[in-house]
């Protein structure tokens, strides 16, 4: 008789475990997302999905595929730059919102040239790079802030994967020109003859590093996409305190088969938002408009926000002080400082 008890209860708790919530995140490789992969390795995001009801998954993915997969609603979450998040969530139509501001390229992404070019050289010139990228965006800001904004057109862009540029661009010295970034920038930099003259430190703040969330699972009537999003941001910035270790450097590293002095080495051109404090600061401050402004006035220029967009202000941007860039009922991509403001404020 108690074995069927036993029987009965088990079944009837197989149902409420089968019901809890699953979400998944899907993240690649780069210095400031690596630390998703080390989250679940630790144990650290288990911990705190478990605090919140949530099972949360971690899936690595090559970067273009996991804006698809997350286009494509397979995956709740994804990590991206500001500039993706706008031209291809966005741009397609998914509603989305950036919960953690994690980082901004601090010197990772840049412009390297052979025989001493400078961007008063390069019209007329090859330059290679990952096409309707930050890479591109780069090369822009380059050429205008060093006067050459009216001859950019007249430079040839070799679109080129990042699978394939550093190898392309070393073994090639005909190729004078390359915009990429690391560690492919550490590997082509170390070519003799090679010398950056332009990088993402002149540019502070306008190539963030997000993880963005599909609106509408934030918004779920059960409340479960919201606490996904406590358990993934308590999780981050407890491994946020945790990065002076070299132990656990050494096992963010290893989700991407870096060595411990390469990451590190990543780590020193990157600005790491280390604190929500320091992350709420920077997505709160009136600047990030200006630099975003910037951004999707590139993205719109370069069709990437939509073959039938006729504006920027078709894709609109909302930020966390309720103001919003573009047309009120266009809003696809959204700044919520809340969830980064009860890590502040030890309240998750």
């Amino acid at each position: 008789m108690k074995s069927k008890l036993l029987i009965v209860a088990l079944l009837a708790i197989v149902p409420l475990a089968a019901q809890k919530p699953s979400f998944t995140i899907g993240w690649s490789i780069y210095v400031g997302w690596n630390p998703y992969y080390y989250m679940a390795k630790s144990g650290i995001l288990k911990k705190w999905a478990d605090k919140y009801g949530v099972n949360i998954k971690v899936q690595r993915f090559d970067y273009a595929p996991s804006l698809d997969a997350f286009v494509a609603k397979n995956i709740d979450a994804c990590t991206m730059t500001n500039m993706e998040a706008l031209d291809m969530p966005a741009a397609a139509g998914v509603d989305s919102t950036a919960i953690i501001t994690g980082d901004y390229s601090n010197g990772n992404d840049a412009v390297l040239v052979r025989n001493n070019l400078t961007f008063a050289k390069l019209p007329g010139k090859r330059v290679m790079l990952v096409e309707k990228t930050v890479s591109q965006y780069l090369f822009e800001r380059g050429m205008t802030i060093n006067g050459q904004r009216d001859q950019i057109k007249k430079v040839t862009l070799l679109n080129t994967s990042d699978s394939d540029i550093a190898s392309a661009f070393i073994t090639n010295p005909s190729q004078e020109a390359v915009v990429t970034w690391k560690p492919l920038v550490s590997q082509i930099a170390k070519t003799r003859g090679v010398t950056s003259i332009f990088d993402s430190s002149k540019i502070p703040g306008e190539i963030l590093d997000l993880l963005v969330v599909r609106s509408e699972v934030l918004n779920r009537p059960d409340g479960y996409g919201q606490k996904f999003a406590k358990a993934v941001t308590g999780a981050w910035y407890e491994l946020m305190s945790q990065m002076n270790s070299d132990k656990v450097l050494t096992g963010i590293a290893e989700g991407a088969q870096d060595s411990l002095a390469s990451y590190k080495e990543q780590l020193s051109t990157t600005h790491l938002f280390a604190t929500p404090e320091a992350a709420l600061q920077f997505t709160s401050a009136p600047d990030l408009k200006t630099k975003m402004e910037l951004v999707r006035q590139f993205c719109f220029a370069h069709h990437l926000l939509g073959d039938n967009t006729k504006s920027a202000d078709d894709v609109a941007i909302r930020y966390p002080d309720g103001a919003v860039q573009g047309k009120k009922d266009r809003v696809r991509l959204r700044f919520d400082t809340s969830y980064m403001q009860l890590a502040e404020q030890h309240k998750l």
